[in-house]
C-alpha cells in the first residue's frame, strides 16, 4: 500500500459522509480534521465511538456538520464543547442521542453483518422512545422478558490516528480496541499514523494482537504528531493549555473564529 498525503486522505471523505470518530483519549486524526476544515467539508454526519470531543467541536463550529450520534460530547476536564452547545441551542444541528453500550453494540452488529443486535441495559430509560430505529420486542426464548433491538451502525468512513503502520497497510493500535471495531464496521477505514515501518506488524506476537490487518484499511497517511493538540497515548500528551484556552474563548462566535484560525495555521 502506498501512503497518501493528509490532503489526499481527507479528499476520500465526501461531503455528506457519515464518519466514525474516536474520543479524544483514543487516537484523533487532527491533521485530517484540519484538512477537512480548510476544504471546507459540508453536511458530515459524525458518530462518536462512543463520545465526541475537540475534533467534532471544531467541525461543528465551522459549519461542517449536519448531524451527530453520540453518547456524549465534551472537552473532558475542560468542560462542555462550546461550539456544539451554541449550535444545538440555535437548533442548527440534528442530534441522535445514544449511550456507550448502544453505540458499541450497533458497530458490532455492522462488523458481524447483521441488521441489529439485542441489548438490555437501555430499557427503562427515555432513550428508546427517542430512537424510532430501535425496537423493543419480546424475548422469543422467554416469557414476559422485553429486549431492545439496536440497529446496526455502518459508517461510511472510520477515521483515526495511530502510532504505527507497515507498508502492507497493517495498523498497530495497541489496546485501543474500539478502533478495531470501527475499522470492521465502516465501509472504508482511513488512518493517519506517526510513522510507517518496514517491518511486518502481523509477523510478531508482540504487535500482531494490537494490529488491524490491512484488509480493513483503505488508505494510510504518515502524519507525525498528527494527533495534536489532543495528544496520542504513549507518544505525546494533550496540549492542555491550548484546549483550555479553546474551551474559554470558543464560547463566543468571535472567540471560536480566532481559535479556528490558530488551529488551521498550526
Amino acid at each position: 500500500m502506498s501512503p497518501l498525503s493528509v490532503e489526499e486522505l481527507a479528499s476520500r471523505i465526501p461531503d455528506g459522509s457519515s464518519v466514525a470518530l474516536p474520543p479524544d483519549y483514543s487516537g484523533c486524526a487532527m491533521a485530517v480534521i484540519r484538512a477537512l476544515l480548510r476544504r471546507p467539508a459540508r453536511d458530515l454526519r459524525l458518530i462518536g465511538v462512543p463520545q465526541l470531543g475537540l475534533q467534532a467541536d471544531l467541525l461543528i463550529g465551522a459549519g461542517c456538520v449536519a448531524e451527530i450520534e453520540m453518547a456524549a460530547i465534551s472537552l473532558g476536564e475542560h468542560g462542555l464543547a462550546p461550539a456544539f452547545q451554541r449550535t444545538w441551542e440555535q437548533r442548527r444541528l440534528v442530534v441522535r442521542e445514544s449511550t456507550c453500550p448502544a453505540i458499541h453494540a450497533g458497530l458490532q452488529a455492522a462488523e458481524k453483518g447483521i441488521p441489529f443486535i439485542p441489548l438490555r441495559g437501555v430499557l427503562g430509560s427515555d432513550l428508546p422512545a427517542m430512537r424510532p430505529d430501535w425496537k423493543v420486542i419480546d424475548n422469543p426464548f422467554a416469557e414476559a422478558d422485553p429486549i431492545l433491538l439496536v440497529s446496526a451502525i455502518r459508517p461510511d468512513v472510520a477515521l483515526f490516528h495511530a502510532p504505527l503502520a507497515d507498508r502492507a497497510g497493517n495498523v498497530w493500535i495497541g489496546v485501543r480496541r474500539e478502533l478495531m471495531t470501527m475499522a470492521h464496521a465502516a465501509a472504508r477505514c482511513l488512518v493517519t499514523v506517526e510513522a510507517i515501518t518496514g517491518e511486518d506488524l502481523l509477523a510478531e506476537d508482540r504487535t500482531a494482537a494490537g494490529t488491524i490487518p490491512g484488509l480493513y484499511v483503505e488508505a494510510v497517511a504518515e502524519a507525525p504528531e498528527g494527533g495534536r493538540p489532543v495528544g496520542l497515548q504513549g507518544s505525546y500528551p494533550p496540549d492542555r493549555d491550548w484546549i483550555g484556552r479553546y474551551a474559554r474563548k470558543a464560547r463566543s462566535e468571535d472567540g471560536f473564529a480566532a481559535m479556528l484560525a490558530e488551529f488551521l495555521a498550526a
